[in-house]
Formats: C-alpha cells, structure tokens, sequence
C-alpha cells in the first residue's frame, strides 16, 4: 500500500474501527498491559444508560450529539438569539457562520480542568467545563473576538485567527490566578494554526476571505441533495489537519488524533498507529446541522464512531465493562499517547458500539430510529457525567489525563 493510501485509510471510520476492535479482542484475551473486558456488564451498563435517557429525553425524542446543544445550556434559546442576528442573511451565508461558530467553539473544546468557570454576563448564570467553554466562545464569537472585520463580527477568518493573542483569550474566558484554564496556550496555538492552514488549504476554504465557513461550498460541491456524514469527516480532515501539534505523520503529513499502541503489530510502523479523530468527529457531528437546516439528507450517520473521551471511557470503567488490571494507575495523570490512555480510549470505541445496540435491543428501535450520535447524546455521555458526580468529588473522570488543550 502507497503512503497516500495509508493515510487515506486512516483518516476513515473504519480504520478507527479496525484498530479499536483488534485492540478490544487483546482485552478479551486478557492480552493488555491496564485493562480487561467484563461483557457480563453490559446489559447493565446499557440499563443505566436508559434511565438517563428517559430522564432526559422521556419520548426518546434526542438530538444530535453536538455543540449545538451546549448553546442551549441553562434553558436560554441563544441560537435563536443568533438567528434573528442572522436575519438579514441568505440560508447559504447563515450556514458559513454556524460553521464558523461550530468549528471554533469544538476547536476550544478540550477539558477546562475541575478548577474553572465562566459567569456570563447576559444571564448572571456561571457554567463549568464543556458547557462554560461553549457559552464563553459563543459570547466571544458573536463579539467578533474572531472576526477581522467590525462590520460582520460573527464570523472567524483567516487574519484574524493568525493575530489572535493569549491576553484575548484569557479575557474571553475570564482566566485568572483564581480561575485558572487548564490549555490556553495550546488553544491559542490551535487557532492560530487554523489561520494559517485556511490560507494555504485554498481547495477548501477558498481564496477570497478565507475562512472555516467556506468549507460548506466545498460540501455542496460533492452532494447530490444527499451527503454522507463520512465525506464530512473527511473534509474537516483534509481541511483542518494540519493544524495539530507535533503529533504522529507519514510523508511530512500530520494524522492528528493517532497514537502508538505497541501490542499491534504488521509489517510497517503504521501498523500500530491507532486512529480516533476525536475532536474532529465531535466537529462533524455539529456541523450536520446546519447542513441539513439548508435542505441536505445527510446519509450513513453510524459510521462515525462513538467518541473516546473521558465522559464515555469513564462509563465504561465506572459500570464495571472496564476493569483496571493495576487500581493504583488512577493515582498519576497520564499523557495522551501513553499505552494506558491509547488502550481506554480504544476500548471506549469499541463498547460504546457495543453498548448501543444492546440499548436498541431494549427499546426495539433500529440503527436508523435510534443512531450512534442520538446514544452519545442520550446517552452514554450524561450517563459518563452522571455516575462520575456520584462515586468522586467533583464528577473527575476515573483516570487522569494530562491534556495540552488540543485532545480532548
């Protein structure tokens, strides 16, 4: 296989699953160095899941997993705030701007840390973690933190992301020696990469005022009233790929989200890379929506992958399908490419497949009624987030990871 083809395979779905579920079959046959498989749990882990479902979603009537439902934390409608701003606009140039804001707000989407907080102004309301970082983006886009022109100040582009300062930063999200934010300046860092990259990526982002939102031209180039939530993907890898930090590269071309698991084995190093474009899978999933709100089927949703970050790998350890083979590893934080944290996150992916169709079985629904990213949503996060509230001050995940702002 041509290095081309490598990476174009691992940019995919199912080279997310293929190396997740080799690396799951180790687990069954207690081959891993951290963690074992208990299959006898599942039917239980999916009956939690359920329960937070129904509490949430009694219909069973559950949006997409996105950043979208973030904006709408605290019971305040500010899309629809955002949408009478954009009143004035065609659906096509509303649909740039909501990539702009989704691409933007997932980009600062990693872990905040437990010691941070964000009080909005416009509400008096203070929110923490993922939900504080939405709503601390979605104010400092709408005040065009990421716009090089006063005149349309919600938009993101390419000067702009460039010129960026950590001082703009800090001030958007109400950083202090008492509020500390865990990753600025590997945010600052992503979203000056992003500048960069919007430029020279020209096939996708375009020439004139380049910016993230053009990148819904490019889709509706390569649709036909119907577009696979797979080409999605692919776009946002081969628009935003290289803006990821120091991280694993075949040919001088960054792979992003991929990390070294050494239990893998094949004839090539890459053999043993294990993909799982977590944040950009996460950025896929937000930007369905707007695509659809100017008329386009989107098709094969279930072939994205559930996400492996801590919310659901914390499910999967705290239910009992994980068990740690040494318990005292939770004492250490643990970088992002170390086997330990390769290894949950693989699992993770499997399971969450897995937990799925049990909670399908359960209800009688089918893959098309009920698709992976409705279960994240309904789901197996809240239910990450729940039971992590309940067995640990402050809802930290089981494991610890040390996070540079850019994973997770």
């Amino acid at each position: 296989m041509k290095e081309e083809e490598i990476i174009a395979y691992l940019r995919t779905p199912t080279a997310i699953r293929e190396r997740c579920d080799r690396i799951f079959k180790l687990a069954c046959e207690n081959k891993l160095n951290y963690f074992r498989v208990d299959l006898t749990k599942l039917d239980k882990c999916a009956d939690y899941v359920i329960e937070v479902m129904r509490e949430d979603y009694p219909n069973l009537e559950i949006p997409f997993h996105s950043r979208w439902r973030h904006f709408e934390v605290g019971k305040v409608s500010r899309l629809t705030e955002l949408d009478r701003t954009l009143t004035e606009l065609s659906p096509l140039e509303k649909a740039k701007v909501k990539f702009d804001l989704a691409i933007i707000s997932v980009l600062l989407d990693a872990g905040a840390g437990a010691s941070w907080q964000y009080r909005e102004q416009q509400t008096g309301q203070v929110f923490r973690r993922s939900e504080g970082l939405a709503i601390a983006s979605f104010r400092m886009f709408c005040q065009g933190v990421f716009s090089s022109n006063p005149d349309l100040p919600w938009q993101a582009d390419a000067k702009k992301l460039q010129d960026l300062t950590a001082e703009a930063l800090k001030e958007g999200f109400q950083v202090s020696a008492e509020n500390p934010l865990v990753g600025v300046e590997g945010r600052l860092e992503l979203l000056q990469c992003l500048g960069q990259v919007l430029t020279q990526n020209v096939t996708v982002f375009g020439t004139d005022n380049p910016r993230p939102g053009n990148m819904v031209d490019y889709l509706l180039d390569k649709k036909n009233d119907r577009l696979a939530a797979s080409k999605v993907l692919s776009a946002v890898l081969e628009g935003l790929g290289e803006i990821w930090p120091g991280r694993l590269a075949i040919a001088g071309v960054n792979l992003g989200d991929m990390w070294i698991h050494p239990s893998l084995g094949g004839d090539r190093e890459s053999d043993r890379y294990v993909p799982f474009h977590k944040l950009s899978q996460w950025l896929t999933y937000s930007l369905l929506e707007p695509l659809q709100e100017i008329g386009l089927e989107i098709t094969g949703l279930d072939e994205l992958t559930g996400l492996p970050e801590y919310r659901n790998g914390g499910l999967c350890l705290d239910k009992g399908l994980l068990e740690l083979k040494q318990p005292d590893v939770w004492r250490e934080p643990y970088p992002v490419g170390s086997e330990i944290i390769v290894e949950w996150r693989a699992l993770t992916v499997a399971l969450l497949d897995r937990i799925a169709a049990a909670i399908r079985q359960k209800l009688n629904m089918s893959a098309a009624e009920l698709p992976l990213v409705k279960v994240l949503q309904g789901g197996t996060w809240s239910a990450g987030r729940k039971i992590a509230s309940l067995l640990r001050e402050g809802g930290v995940p089981p494991i610890q990871i040390q996070s540079d702002g850019t994973v997770f």
